[in-house]
């Protein structure tokens, strides 16, 4: 067995965390950028003890909200391209619930995360212990076995010796660009305690570098032929664009061959804005440049992309009978949804190897052309719904103008729920690669002030810009404390509409009467007047609340001065939204109501679905 060191199965897991290393850049550094902990009696004795032997070299941060720490994780490695990633412990209970959501998220989104919650004891002596729930017809289970449906690999850690294996495996799965999503070991409290003889050679360094799968000659080929019988080629750009550091590639090949590009949420800033064949966001949220070139393309490329319905108009979207998808996707799952062909490789790679056998094949002229004029149009558009305007309560988008215009496209933008992320995805003006994060595969409320904590402690230069309505704000705020607490300086600007204005204006499109989403049709005796600049500055954070659009500007410009989280907060119109671009989403409406306007809405409904495509 050669030499060992006798260690608690917590300090193992700890030591381990410290020699997994990855390359950045061509710089080496440590793969985990610390570990995110709320201890409670599951996991300070254990976990606790043996984070503060490792403390110089992973830090350990504490958060106020297992969630919130959570997401800060999940951002962060989103944030870092998944090169880089975070932990996060828990106690058992409640604690580990919390980060359920988390998981969720992680998972939809293909993002790296270490789950590392307090469990049960194996050995079973003191059941039940505190918070500690019981199932009457499985003695194994415990509140962590939620974690499974939304972990990619999931272990239960009973013996010390058990984490040697899991951790392998644990390290495959966060540095797999296929299989990539979140790992949960779940670590019973009284294991983290007992000691075992490991090896040394487990805890010498490894260097974990992304795989790049280049495509199959086949699949390439029969690629590279419908590429060139195209007359109407068009580019989906998703997330994996971005994970694969494959900007340049795709500017390069849309640029060489003459095919536009639109983006998804995750892709969102896989080109600058500017660049002459980007023509700005897709789908239900997209630019009217973009979806024109979607509805009449014959062959979509959708490169690293998962082709969720906001993507693809609910599958609506794409209206040429003779259309055919190639996926590009390191995983095959997404590469083949909707009959596509797939053609199976990492991002920059098959962009390459695409272009190059593609040769000096181009699209006709009278597509560009097209392409580039739809896209002038659209910046008119863009450009009315984002100015400044004297109105008492400005819409979402001139919020986001404002915004834009105080700070630059060279900040990093988070959000992640409400009305503002198809405003952002259409009007957001994005300049470098990663600049623009969005959360909108899980489209998680309370993320956006967490997430964008964990996007600072990735992107520690770089001023980090959090957009959040009201109604998300007040579901998760606490970090806003912690990042206080850290030095980790966020500028915050909260939009209150007074509740949750985009299901309201969703439930009106649907025919629905205005009930239980604005705080003023929902049950109430007195409504509530909540101070957020108040409620802000209790945590810490310099607040301010503005009066017009061009007071937000100014204090924009103050809070980019500042070296403290600022919180800015301004008043906004809960009905408008930007009327140009967008495309149809299929929400079902009920086919029975005493509602004229629900009857109206159904029979709307049912003819937008007569276009959907079922492949």
């Amino acid at each position: 067995m050669g030499k060992t060191v006798r260690l608690t199965m917590a300090q193992a897991l700890a030591r381990f965390l410290t020699r997994q290393m990855t390359e950045v850049d061509g710089e080496r550094m440590p793969l985990f950028g610390g570990v995110w902990a709320i201890f409670g009696h599951g996991n300070v004795a254990g976990m606790g003890e043996a984070l503060y032997q490792v403390r110089q070299e992973l830090p350990t941060f504490r958060a106020h909200n297992e969630q919130g720490m959570a997401h800060a994780a999940v951002a962060y490695a989103k944030a870092n391209f998944r090169r880089r990633v975070m932990a996060a412990t828990t106690s058992i209970g409640p604690g580990a619930l919390n980060m359920v959501t988390a998981a969720g998220l992680a998972h939809v989104n293909r993002l790296p995360v270490l789950f590392l919650p307090g469990d049960v004891f194996a050995n079973r002596v003191p059941d039940p212990v505190l918070q500690q729930t019981e199932d009457f017809g499985d003695g194994t289970a415990s509140v962590n076995d939620c974690f499974r449906p939304v972990s990619r690999y999931f272990d239960r850690i009973v013996r010390p010796e058990q984490i040697v294996p899991a951790l392998h495996r644990a390290m495959q799965v966060l540095t797999d660009p296929a299989e990539c999503g979140p790992v949960t070991l779940s670590l019973c409290q009284d294991v983290q305690a007992e000691a075992y003889d490991y090896p040394e050679a487990f805890f010498a360094e490894r260097l974990w570098v992304p795989r790049r799968i280049r495509p199959d000659a086949s699949e390439l080929a029969a690629a590279v032929a419908r590429l060139k019988s195209a007359k109407k080629p068009f580019i989906i750009s998703g997330g994996g664009t971005l994970y694969s550091g494959a900007s340049a590639a795709l500017g390069a090949f849309a640029e060489a061959h003459g095919v536009p590009v639109g983006e998804t949420q995750a892709g969102k800033s896989s080109l600058p804005d500017g660049h002459p064949f980007n023509m700005g966001s897709i789908g239900v949220t997209g630019t009217s440049a973009a979806n024109r070139l979607a509805e009449e393309a014959d062959v979509v490329l959708a490169v690293g992309t998962r082709m969720q319905d906001f993507t693809t108009g609910s599958w609506a979207l794409f209206k040429n009978d003779e259309r055919l998808t190639i996926g590009l996707n390191v995983q095959p799952f997404d590469a083949g949804k909707h009959r596509a062909l797939p053609l199976v490789a990492d991002a920059g790679v098959g962009l390459a190897e695409l272009g190059a056998a593609l040769g000096g094949w181009r699209a006709p002229k009278s597509w560009t052309a097209a392409a580039a004029k739809g896209k002038a149009a659209w910046k008119r558009d863009a450009a009315a719904a984002t100015g400044a305007t004297n109105a008492a309560l400005p819409s979402d988008a001139q919020v986001i103008g404002a915004v834009q215009r105080a700070l630059g496209n060279e900040v990093t933008l988070v959000c992640a729920s409400g009305g503002l992320p198809g405003e952002l995805h259409k009007l957001w003006e994005a300049g470098a690669a990663g600049s623009y994060h969005l959360e909108y595969g899980f489209s998680t409320m309370g993320y956006e002030i967490a997430g964008g904590l964990g996007v600072k402690l990735a992107k520690p230069g770089r001023e980090v810009v959090v957009m959040v309505g009201d109604g998300s704000y007040l579901m998760l705020n606490s970090e806003i404390a912690t990042s206080v607490m850290l030095g980790l300086k966020l500028i915050v600007v909260v939009l209150d509409n007074g509740g949750f204005g985009c299901i309201n204006r969703l439930q009106m499109a649907t025919g629905g009467a205005n009930f239980n989403n604005l705080l003023k049709d929902a049950r109430h005796e007195t409504l509530p007047v909540v101070d957020f600049a108040a409620h802000a500055a209790a945590m810490g954070a310099k607040a301010v609340k503005v009066q017009s659009i061009a007071d937000l500007e100014a204090a924009l410009k103050e809070a980019r001065a500042s070296e403290r989280t600022s919180v800015v907060v301004i008043d906004t119109d809960p009905l408008i939204s930007t009327a140009a671009g967008g495309h149809w989403w299929d929400v079902a409406v009920p086919e029975v109501s005493s509602r004229k306007q629900v009857r109206a809405a159904r029979k709307a409904y049912e003819k937008a679905r007569t276009l959907q495509r079922v492949d």
